[in-house]
Parts: structure tokens; sequence; C-alpha cells
């Protein structure tokens, strides 16, 4: 309990330290969801980090926190890439490294179309204690969440995952529509799931005055995700899904904030998941590393 107590006080001090050292410079870059992708891409030459940690709240499970850390680069116009650092703890057990992950997202055709098209392509080497829940696919359900995690972490997972990203704006909404296909390279079958999102400003017009609480500062949203079997048994039968409200705020210093909590809607659900974020992006970081070693 002891360790539990100064995880928090830790993510806390961080959160706040964070905040704190963010310059005006940085301007953020990251869109409103946390499962859903859109067409948004990073610009080339600009990194983007992010910190964001979900809240478990199992029903018959101890509660946890899973906590992502991205790293985010715009290498073309159309192929943004990123990089991943996961952990966890897990109430009354242990905190833990479980792994990483490398992403690739290309747009192959830039041009503004009526629906928008972005592959996905994603290597993960995690273990069995990894709780970031960045999607849902197959047949997860909270009962994969009670096993300790000193028997979990000996589970190596390398897996390969694709998704199928559309997505569209109009009149300022967003909608966004993600097919997911996972495989574990340990000879197990493909595994899939969906997310479905829609946002929107509650301003389209920009201020003319630099503002924290600007009502184009603020965007709505709210996104539905969950599981769809896998290869032997596709469907919903046995299958977790979660409706998830998201509320995104961008400060004059460049940062944006988001908080998302997701309520679980079928019996294998947990009973909420709370999802937050902090993120923030240098401009033309590719250059100025550049320039240091011309």
């Amino acid at each position: 309990m002891q360790s539990n107590c100064n995880y928090r006080r830790a993510l806390t001090v961080s959160l706040l330290a964070l905040l704190a050292l963010v310059p005006a410079s940085l301007r953020a870059g990251e869109g409103p969801y946390f499962v859903t992708y859109d067409h948004q891409m990073e610009e080339p030459g600009n990194l983007e980090i992010s910190f964001n940690p979900v809240f478990g709240l199992p029903k018959t499970a101890n509660g946890f926190v899973g906590s992502t850390t991205e790293i985010e680069y715009g290498i073309k116009a159309w192929w943004t890439t990123e990089f991943y650092l996961d952990s966890q703890t897990t109430r009354r057990e242990s905190t833990l490294f479980t792994g990483w992950r490398w992403e690739n997202r290309i747009r192959p055709l830039m041009r503004e179309h009526w629906i928008n098209a972005v592959l996905y392509f994603e290597f993960e080497d995690i273990n069995g204690a990894d709780k970031s829940l960045k999607e849902i696919v197959g047949h997860d359900v909270e009962g994969d969440w009670t096993e300790p995690n000193h028997e979990t972490r000996l589970e190596k997972e390398r897996e390969i995952e694709t998704k199928l990203i559309l997505s569209s704006n109009y009149k300022g909404w967003n909608i966004a529509e993600n097919f997911i296909a996972e495989k574990n390279l340990a000879n197990e079958p493909w595994e899939f799931g969906y997310a479905f999102g829609v946002n929107r400003p509650l301003g389209l017009e920009a201020s003319s005055r630099a503002c924290n609480f600007c009502r184009e500062n603020f965007r709505l949203g709210a996104e539905m995700f969950g599981g769809l079997g896998d290869w032997h048994e596709f469907g919903l039968a046995n299958t977790s899904h979660y409706l998830a409200p998201i509320v995104a705020w961008d400060l004059r210093n460049g940062t944006t904030l988001r908080v998302s909590p997701a309520f679980g809607l079928t019996e294998g659900s947990a009973r909420a998941l709370v999802r937050l974020s902090i993120s923030y992006e240098l401009e033309g970081a590719g250059r100025r590393v550049r320039e240091m070693f011309r």
C-alpha cells in the first residue's frame, strides 16, 4: 500500500511539473481521441511528446493505473512514426515496466477527400502485465486483469497490429472509424476490434486575442470501442465494449489537456476506465537537431 501511495504522489508531481515546464514555444498538436485515430498527421520535422495514464476500475479485479509515454515524429507529410513506453501499477501488487511499441501511419492520398484513409502498422514487444489499453480487440474482458503481476509479467507478447483508419471533416465535425486487426506472433489467430469517434470544437472562428478560455480552445466529443472476436469466432459474443465522452482543452502556452471517462457497456467490460493526457509539440525539432550536428 505504501508503494501505491508513493506512485500516486510521483504521478501527481510529474503532471504538475510537466505543466510548469512547458514553454510557450511548444504548440500542442494532439487530436482529442484516446483510442480512435483520425487522418491528422504530424507536421514534418515536428516532435510531439505525450503522457497518458489510464485508471482502471474493474468490478472483480484490483484497480490499476496503466501509463503510456508517446514520442511522435513527422517524417514526411504522409508518414508519421511513434514510439511508446508502457508501464503499470496495480493496487496491492506492484509497479513495473511492461514493454514498448513502434507505430507507423501512412496516408496514401494527401489531398482532402470526403473520406480520408490512413494505413496503420505497429509492432509490439510487451508482456502479459501490460494495461495501457490502447485498444480493445478479440475477446478481451475484465477477467483478463485478475491474474497477478508476478505471473503475467513472464508472458511475452510480440504482436503486429494493423488498422484501417477512415476519417471525414464536415462543418466543423470530425467523424472517424477504425477497423483493427492484431496478431500475436506465437501462432495465435488474428483478433479484431473497432473504434468510432466524433468531435467538434465549441467555436469555429478564431478569437482576435490569445486566451485560455476561448470557445475554439475546447473540443467536445465521444468515442465507442470494443472487440470483434477473432479469426475462429468473429462477432460480438464474449467481447467488451465502452462508450467514452471526451473533453480536450488547448492552453495559451501550447499544452493540450484531455480527459475521457469510459463506461463499460457489456458484462465482460470493466465498470469504468478514466483516461488523462498531457501533450505538447516541439516545432522544427528535426531541423534543430540537424543544426546541432552540422
